[in-house]
């Protein structure tokens, strides 16, 4: 009797999950923030003190926080994208405990009132952060709650400018909701909400989207009956721009609609016909409404004004000026010049006291997060997800443009702050969500497939070894 020889089994190591990477990364990012605050205390001669060291503690606890949820519920998400952003949060509790003590509050004071408020919204941005990824099981389910999303995304839009300007103007722009003790941003939670809706319906209404009118030019023209939904998004940031003075919100809002709409589509036509119409709107309100005039006039030529309207945009040129290629150094400059410096301008303050190497290394780690963004919209599998993971790396992209582009002259200036490191718990938490939904959609992408078909099911990869180690 002869035997048959039986196949080898082959035995699949399990997938590494990196969290251990990550969690060595974050070590890094502490120490980074860590020595940046020594060197700010230095140089701005101020003593070690107890408050400073509670202060860092205060940091590495919360991003081990947020660590171990990433560990418990996403073990594996991507490993860079929580210590990037923990990283550039940690540089703007430096800087904004920097622009403390250009105000006089020294570290005796309790690291100033602006550090200890923005150490408060990192600890309610890091719980938000932690509730997102326990809770967001699969994201897919958002697409369920797409046009509830939309709704609530709208009226948070449109809440400051019902309200009167007392309860919701702050410097010219009508974007808050004033509360006794604080106020709350709620753009900053409408552009989530209102990307999930987009890319809800761009997955569930593809034919619309896709269906080709006449050819022009070497573009497929959508039918007139299909542009109802992009005259929807251009009627509405223009609207955002004209009553609420919110230049920043309209122009981001209105870009990342167009960017899915292009990742959905592949088709060129849609973006030309909506920068287009955007373009057309802002002719107009530039011809009809008088502060839309102003800021573009303060843009082109903000030296006509300098004491007056073009007082913070001159300020900030001289700051970039200062602080040349290697800059002042941290705690050397004169940051405080410039009006608004830990929230719309906090990007000026780094350009002088980090000179240009140090904002482009700043500029750097922005750009490894949206690249992981994007990578983590190309590794997974589902429509939706891949909308809605390109929609927020773009968002990141859109915003980072604008805020760079207005604090440096190339476009004009708008209120828009810089994720994670401006001063300001709307924005803050709002971007840790972003994160926390980023995470989500990444581990969906890695993770293993628990089993194959067949009667003796056994555990696969979600994708292969070397794709993982890719992205």
């Amino acid at each position: 009797m002869t035997t048959q020889p039986q196949s080898p089994v082959t035995v699949m190591p399990p997938l590494p999950n990196r969290r251990n990477a990550e969690l060595l990364l974050l070590g890094f990012a502490a120490f980074i923030t860590t020595v940046a605050l020594l060197i700010v205390e230095a140089n701005q001669e101020q003593g070690l003190s107890w408050d400073l060291i509670r202060y860092v503690v205060a940091f590495i606890v919360l991003m081990g926080a947020a660590h171990l949820a990433v560990r418990r519920f996403a073990p594996y998400a991507d490993p860079l994208l929580l210590p990037v952003a923990a990283l550039l949060n940690g540089l703007g509790l430096v800087m904004i405990h920097r622009l403390d003590l250009a105000k006089g509050e020294t570290a005796s004071d309790g690291l100033g009132g602006t550090a200890n408020q923005q150490m408060m919204w990192t600890l309610v941005g890091v719980i938000g952060f932690s509730v997102v990824v326990a809770l967001l099981t699969d994201h897919r389910m958002l697409a369920r709650y797409g046009y509830i999303c939309a709704l609530t995304g709208l009226v948070l839009l449109v809440i400051p400018a019902l309200l009167p300007r007392k309860y919701s103007e702050q410097y010219g722009a009508k974007i808050w909701i004033q509360f006794p003790g604080f106020s709350i941003q709620p753009a900053e939670f409408s552009k989530i909400l209102l990307l999930i809706f987009f890319a809800a319906v761009l997955v569930a209404k593809r034919d619309l989207f896709t269906s080709a009118g006449k050819h022009f030019l070497g573009l497929d023209l959508p039918r007139p009956r299909d542009l109802a939904p992009l005259l929807l998004a251009w009627a509405a940031s223009v609207g955002v721009m004209v009553f609420e003075k919110d230049l920043g919100t309209s122009l981001l809002l209105y870009s990342s609609f167009l960017v899915l709409v292009y990742v959905a589509t592949e088709r060129l036509s849609w973006v030309v016909i909506g920068l287009a119409l955007f373009a057309a709107g802002s002719i107009v309100a530039y011809q009809v409404f008088g502060h839309v005039r102003v800021r573009v006039e303060t843009w082109l030529d903000p030296f006509a004004d300098p004491d007056g309207a073009g007082y913070q945009m001159v300020q900030s040129l001289f700051s970039f000026a200062t602080g040349g290629i290697f800059g002042t150094g941290l705690g050397n400059g004169q940051p405080g010049t410039v009006p608004a410096a830990a929230t719309d301008f906090i990007v000026a303050a780094i350009g002088e006291e980090l000179g240009l190497v140090g904002l482009a290394g700043v500029l750097m780690l922005y750009t490894i997060l949206i690249i992981r963004g994007m990578r983590t919209a190309i590794a997974v599998r589902d429509s939706f997800g891949k909308l809605l993971a390109a929609g927020l790396a773009s968002t990141l992209a859109i915003q980072l443009f604008i805020v760079v582009g207005g604090v440096t002259k190339l476009i004009p200036l708008t209120g828009l702050t810089t994720p994670w490191m401006s001063y300001g718990g709307s924005s803050l938490l709002a971007n840790y969500i972003l994160l926390a939904i980023l995470v989500r959609i990444s581990h969906a992408a890695r993770r293993p497939i628990t089993t194959t078909p067949g009667p003796n099911p056994t555990p696969i990869a979600a994708a292969s070894t070397e794709v993982i180690e890719k992205v």
